[in-house]
């Protein structure tokens, strides 16, 4: 694997993380959960990917988001999220905002249809990142950054629009080796070398419940790595008690559950991103590279049903998007221009099947919305989890 290579500094904050995370696997009697291990490389404070200072964004940093492609990512996601909160109350709560890129999008479309939130709040756990987002906010939008909070904490009750650009796909993931005769969970432990390396252990409680469910739903062979986001099934539950009235609109990459262990996935879906790099090792650069786990929609709406929410919609990115009005946005800028061509290459990558728009999906969970959501006025794949 040949990938380009970090300065000095880079080098040593990755070695400080890897100190770190060898020390708690010592002092867990030398192994710890993958799903442990990914919560130490992005969000360690201070030195976790998503928690220290480094470039992680556009084309100085390891990948591009879909709001980085183009403003009308925002402006399309604007008219479902004005409708969310027309229906409920005029609040949004991004949830991981990168950049601010997004949001500034957002504020700016919302404002143009007369449709601006009363607040705008944040919930980033990186003091970096909620700084680049002010700036961002401040830059392009300096009359409405007033009306931006940052939070520390999901609030314990909320009513309004949620919305998560993915988020979902960097929660934690257990890896489990599935066979009849005895699940295997996959974890960190460190080699004669001290390096780390992955090592099993006999897979049990929540862990185990959730393989064998899978397993036995999808008929799944020995020897299938099951990936299972219990991080991403508790946090959708949890605002089962914190919303009150509204929709959370959560768009990642992923598939629904008799997809996404499909026989021929029996790898799983760990993926990597580094300098715009992908690549499966998760021991590569520990902290300075992005850890992810495709999204089990299907395990989202399940967790969040039982808790007292509704499924609002589910289709893929292109469809929602195109549902919400964005090429009548592209078709609005003046043809045979400069920010005509690119922003019409630029709604390629996000609508075409071969781009993102199969590959990300968007759920809607909620309550107390009554109106069907415009984001899944066609091709709603809801009956496919």
């Amino acid at each position: 694997m040949s990938l380009p290579l970090p300065d000095e500094d880079a080098l040593q904050h990755s070695q400080r993380l890897s100190e770190a995370i060898a020390a708690e696997i010592r002092k867990h009697d030398g192994w710890i959960s993958f799903a442990d291990y990914m919560a130490h490389v992005l969000y360690m404070p201070g030195l976790g990917y998503y928690s220290a200072g480094a470039q992680k964004f556009g084309a100085a940093g390891d990948f591009v988001t879909a709001p980085g492609l183009s403003g009308l990512f925002g402006e399309a996601l604007a008219v479902q999220l004005a409708q969310i909160m027309a229906a409920s109350a005029p609040v949004i709560l991004e949830v991981g905002a990168g950049t601010g890129r997004l949001a500034a999008d957002l504020l700016a479309s919302l404002g143009a249809r007369n449709a601006l939130p009363d607040r705008y709040l944040i919930l980033d756990l990186s003091g970096d990142l909620r700084a680049r987002q002010r700036e961002t906010i401040a830059a392009a939008l300096p009359e409405l950054i007033d009306r931006v909070e940052w939070l520390d904490r999901l609030p314990e009750q909320f009513s309004g629009a949620v919305v998560a650009n993915e988020l979902l796909d960097a929660m934690p993931a257990h890896l489990v080796v599935w066979a009849e005769a005895g699940a295997i969970e996959m974890g960190v432990a460190l080699g004669a070398d001290g390096q780390f390396e992955r090592a099993g252990r006999p897979a049990s409680g929540e862990v185990l419940q959730a393989a064998q469910e899978i397993a036995a739903e999808c008929a799944l062979p020995d020897g299938y790595l099951i990936e299972i986001g219990l991080a991403a099934r508790r946090w959708s539950a949890e605002w089962g008690r914190r919303l009150v009235q509204g929709a959370l609109v959560l768009i990642d990459y992923g598939f629904p559950r008799h997809e996404f262990y499909h026989p021929h996935r029996g790898e799983g879906t760990l993926m990597c991103h580094y300098r715009h790099h992908a690549h499966p090792d998760p021991f590569y650069l520990p902290g300075l590279q992005d850890v992810t786990v495709h999204v089990d929609f299907t395990a989202i709406i399940a967790a969040a049903h039982p808790a007292g929410l509704d499924l609002l919609g589910y289709t893929n990115q292109g469809q929602f998007l195109i549902n919400c009005g964005i090429l009548d946005l592209l078709a609005g800028i003046a043809q045979n221009t400069p920010d005509y061509v690119r922003a019409a290459g630029a709604v390629g990558k996000l609508v075409m099947p071969h781009e993102m728009g199969e590959l990300f999906k968007v759920i809607a969970i909620g309550r107390g919305v009554d109106i069907p959501l415009c984001g899944f006025s066609s091709g709603d794949r809801s009956r496919r989890l």
